[in-house]
C-alpha cells in the first residue's frame, strides 16, 4: 500500500472512532449530525438550504421565482454598473447557511469550510461555472487579517477549488490598499464611495487578458466590493472577470 493511501486509510479510521466517540452536532440547531451524510449540518437544517439554481439574475446569481424562464439582470443590479460580467452564488443567506458564514468569519470555525465545499457540490452548476478558472479572494486589509488570522474569502477559494478540481486554482494578485470600516449597514452609494481605490494589484503585476479570473468572496450583498476588485484586475491587465460567492445576502 502506497504511503499516501495509507495515510488516507489511517486518518478516516481515526475520523470513524472520533464521531463513534464524540457524534458531530450541527453547526445551526446543534442536533446530532449522521457523520455517514453530512459534515456539519443535520439532515433537517441541510433540507432548509435555498439552493440557487437556474433562472437567476446574470450579475449576482440571485435566483428569480414563478413563472421566469430566462436569466436576466435582478432589481438589486439594476444601478451597479458591473465591471465584471457576471456572477454565481450558491445559496441564499437565509437560516443555516448564514450560520455557517457567520461562525466561520467571526468564530474561527474554520471546520465548517467542510460543509460549505458540500453544499458547492450540491448547486446546480455552481462548480462547472468555477471550473477551468483562476479563482481570487477578495484581499483583507493587513491590520483585519492579523486580528482575525486568516482570510475567510481566500479559504472559501481553495475550497472551491478542491471541489471544481479541473486545473482551478487560487491566485492573490490583490492587496486592499485602504483599511475601510465596516460596510454592513450601508447603502450601496455609500459603500462605492468608500471603496474607491481600496484595493490594486501586487506592484509590477501584469495579468494575462487572455485568462479567466472568478473574484470570490463569502456573500453578495451590493456587489460594490466585488465591482471595486475587478476595476483593480483590469487596471492589472485582465479582460474576463466573472464573480462566485457562497451566499447572496
Amino acid at each position: 500500500m502506497e504511503p499516501e493511501h495509507r495515510g488516507r486509510s489511517w486518518r478516516k479510521w481515526l475520523r470513524g472512532l472520533r464521531d463513534t466517540w464524540f457524534p458531530p452536532v450541527c453547526a445551526h440547531c446543534h442536533g446530532l449530525v449522521d457523520p455517514a451524510r453530512r459534515h456539519h449540518l443535520c439532515e433537517p437544517c441541510a433540507r432548509r438550504l435555498q439552493r440557487v439554481a437556474g433562472p437567476h439574475c446574470t450579475i449576482c446569481g440571485y435566483p428569480f421565482f414563478g413563472d421566469t424562464e430566462a436569466d436576466r439582470v435582478c432589481e438589486h443590479c439594476f444601478a451597479l454598473e458591473p465591471e465584471f460580467r457576471e456572477g454565481r452564488t450558491a445559496v441564499l443567506l437565509r437560516g443555516p447557511a448564514r450560520t455557517l458564514v457567520l461562525d466561520i468569519k467571526y468564530h474561527g470555525a474554520l471546520h465548517l469550510f467542510e460543509e460549505i465545499g458540500l453544499i458547492a457540490c450540491e448547486a446546480e452548476g455552481f462548480l462547472d461555472y468555477l471550473r477551468g478558472a483562476t479563482l481570487v479572494p477578495v484581499p483583507l486589509h493587513s491590520r483585519k487579517r492579523r486580528e482575525r488570522g486568516y482570510n475567510q474569502s481566500q479559504l472559501l477559494a481553495e475550497t472551491f477549488a478542491r471541489a471544481a478540481g479541473g486545473g482551478t486554482r487560487v491566485e492573490e494578485p490583490l492587496r486592499r490598499v485602504v483599511d475601510t470600516p465596516t460596510q454592513t449597514r450601508l447603502d450601496r452609494k455609500t459603500r462605492q464611495e468608500n471603496l474607491k481605490g481600496a484595493f490594486e494589484a501586487r506592484r509590477g503585476l501584469r495579468l494575462d487578458p487572455a485568462e479567466r479570473f472568478v473574484l470570490v468572496d463569502d456573500v453578495f450583498t451590493t456587489g460594490a466590493t466585488l465591482n471595486a476588485c475587478a476595476v483593480a484586475l483590469r487596471r492589472a491587465g485582465a479582460r474576463t472577470i466573472d464573480v462566485a460567492t457562497f451566499g447572496h445576502g
